[in-house]
């Protein structure tokens, strides 16, 4: 468990680091990443993150995707507690160093609502719907692992940050919101982005078990359209 703890920490700190960090450098160097690239950030370091540190700890680095595996099965509920932990305390060194490195940036890439806040509570609930449920079909258990599962989380991850970042920031991750919002001051609008994400996920769990049922007629999942 202390090397899946340790796997769990770094990941989510160099998650944060890099995606976060995408925003800040846009902010400070006038738009030379662009949206765009931010996303591609955020897909590209899940999916690096994942072929890394995925037969270690399963690469969850979100706190919401750990508290859908638990509920599923797929995961000790005695094992949550230190990945959450891990996650958050490596989020939050993430937003610490870039303080550092930027102490005049207002909100170190916090997701903060475009509109009001609960059209950004429900995109992030669906995009971590999406995104779970991509989780959960790709993975083996509680773990993701192989080229599978590296390309189509990193590539749900982009895409939803593509269309979903200039709405609601397209967090998709407690941990990720929770750590810029504490260490800039902006947690005005932290609940959402707390709740939205672990409901989406669990909603996923919750769909994912409906297409697992056999169908009363004794037919086959795949079988028949």
């Amino acid at each position: 468990m202390r090397r899946k703890s340790i796997a769990e920490l770094v990941a989510t700190f160099i998650l944060v680091f890099a995606g976060t960090g995408a925003i800040v450098v846009n902010q400070e160097q006038g738009g030379a990443v662009t949206h765009v690239g931010i996303s591609l950030v955020f897909g590209l370091v899940v999916l690096a993150m994942i072929y890394a540190v995925g037969d270690i700890s399963g690469a969850h680095i979100n706190p919401a995707v750990s508290i859908a595996f638990a509920a599923s099965g797929r995961f000790p509920a005695r094992a949550l507690p230190p990945y959450l932990l891990c996650q958050v305390a490596g989020a939050l060194a993430a937003s610490l160093l870039l303080r550092g490195l930027f102490p005049s940036n207002d909100t170190l890439g916090a997701t903060l609502p475009a509109g009001a806040v609960w059209q950004s509570f429900v995109f992030e609930l669906v995009l971590t719907f999406i995104l779970m449920f991509v989780v959960l079909r790709v993975s083996s258990g509680a773990k993701e692992k192989g080229i599978t599962a590296g390309i189509a989380v990193g590539a749900v991850i982009a895409l939803e940050a593509l269309f979903g970042g200039p709405v609601c920031g397209a967090s998709m991750n407690p941990a990720r919101s929770l750590a810029p919002a504490v260490v800039s001051g902006h947690t005005e609008h932290l609940w959402a982005y707390l709740a939205a994400p672990t409901l989406g996920a669990l909603l996923a769990v919750a769909f994912d078990k409906l297409l697992e049922q056999q169908p009363a007629t004794g037919v086959s999942p795949g079988s028949a359209s």
